[in-house]
């Protein structure tokens, strides 16, 4: 019966007693993602940190920067038996790893391998574009339609909103927009 009930157990479970090294999720303090990431390596664990170009404006000039996928996350490969864990809770940069209850949940290879690809193929795109129309779904202009001007950073987004007879600009969350449809 016991061995009918391993058979049954998802491939993708942390309990499984596969010492097969598996990708998972950690999260970096804020804005440490680079020093979490060399710290790793230096100890001798295999990290992957998606990057990819983005045009920002600096003093004027429009520049090609390298900006994490994911802020503040990255990936790390570990195998659940044998490589040692606890040294991750002490490294600089890192926050914690992330974990669904009390076990850390592997990343699938597959998606890993996809988002390879997709930033070697360069089809990672912002999600919102300079121009386009979108709405405010949340805050104190909720319901108000605006223009997407730029990405302020990681979080935040300049918006132009259309009031009085005047464009404003205004900076809100990323969360708190929508495309307009």
């Amino acid at each position: 019966m016991v061995a009918a009930t391993l058979e049954r157990q998802d491939p993708l479970s942390p309990d499984a007693h596969s010492d097969a090294a598996r990708w998972y999720l950690l999260q970096s303090r804020p804005n440490q993602v680079e020093r979490a990431e060399e710290n790793l390596v230096r100890q001798g664990y295999t990290t992957f940190l998606p990057r990819y170009s983005v045009h920002r404006v600096r003093r004027g000039r429009r520049t090609q920067v390298e900006t994490a996928l994911f802020p503040n996350y990255l990936f790390i490969r570990l195998s659940r038996w044998s490589d040692n864990w606890y040294p991750l809770r002490s490294t600089r940069g890192v926050s914690r790893l992330v974990t669904f209850g009390a076990d850390p949940l592997p990343v699938p290879d597959s998606l890993i391998e996809a988002i390879r690809e997709r930033i070697e193929q360069g089809q990672v795109e912002p999600v919102f574009k300079p121009g386009e129309r979108v709405e405010l779904i949340d805050g104190p202009f909720c319901g108000l339609e605006a223009i997407f001007a730029a990405q302020h950073d990681e979080e935040r987004v300049v918006l132009l909103i259309e009031m009085l007879h005047r464009q404003l600009r205004v900076t809100t969350p990323i969360g708190s927009i929508r495309k307009s449809g």
